[in-house]
């Protein structure tokens, strides 16, 4: 099955004000900025995200971020987004800081049919007893805060102790970046690209994938698929300018001794 669409555009076209995305990347490395920047040319809003942090203030989720199309979201951390930071301690914006590893496999867990987990990170704190803030007022008070989660002990390579109740995601739509992909989606990531992008692309029940490289069916070694195709819906072929249009999030230099 020919999976490819025309444009971006095209292929985003049908996402609806209120839905829920899982975006991939990691910092700046391997989002899905060409389909962001689609999706910013429509009216969609009010949407609730799902990614590792939302891009920094210019780029990539950032762009919705900051014409407040977003409502919610779901993230392991801030970043260098200074309006992220900004709406969510004004109020502006809801969000579910989630453990790094927990959200990854909240996201693996909704691609494999899997509705719950138990994992030890976060027990004996807020993100197990509840209480983190998920929504301030305009005063500074806490206008919503998260629920508590189920905890059960269980007896785990020979250590008894307690583990958090986690349940998985599944969004509307997935957002990805691969560097290789063929017509039948299946996809190539990048190094550190391969972080998220293929778990939110598991965790949706829509899932476009826009790709630095397209190739004719079984012109990808078997052996070296990171997502298998069936996961995948839409994709989308970036122009060698989309292509190498990347971002760094933080430059550093070493100087001389």
């Amino acid at each position: 099955m020919d999976k490819v669409v025309s444009s971006a555009a095209t292929a985003v076209a049908d996402i609806p004000s209120g839905a829920s995305l899982a975006v991939g990347g990691f910092g700046l490395c391997g989002i899905p900025s060409v389909l962001i920047q689609a999706l910013h040319q429509t009216s969609a809003t009010n949407l609730e995200v799902i990614s590792n942090n939302c891009g920094v203030d210019d780029w990539g989720l950032g762009i919705l971020l900051r014409d407040k199309r977003i409502r919610r979201i779901i993230a392991s951390y801030v970043g260098e987004n200074k309006e992220f930071a900004r709406q969510y301690l004004e109020g502006e914006l809801e969000v579910e800081l989630t453990p790094q590893g927990t959200l990854a496999e909240k996201l693996r867990a909704g691609g494999a049919g899997i509705a719950a987990f138990y994992t030890a990170t976060g027990v004996g704190t807020q993100i197990a007893e509840g209480g983190m803030p998920w929504r301030y007022a305009e005063d500074g008070s806490v206008a919503l805060a998260s629920p508590t989660k189920e905890t059960r002990d269980f007896d785990f390579g020979g250590t008894t102790k307690p583990y958090v109740l986690e349940e998985a995601i599944v969004a509307d739509y997935g957002l990805v970046r691969a560097a290789k992909g063929d017509r039948h989606g299946n996809l190539v990531f990048n190094q550190s690209a391969r972080n998220f992008n293929p778990l939110c692309a598991m965790s949706a029940k829509v899932t476009i994938a826009e790709v630095e490289e397209l190739v004719d069916p079984g012109e990808i070694n078997p052996d070296d698929v990171h997502l298998p195709g069936i996961y995948v819906h839409r994709v989308v072929q970036l122009t060698p300018e989309q292509a190498t249009d990347k971002r760094i999030e933080k430059t550093t230099t070493k100087g001389g001794n």
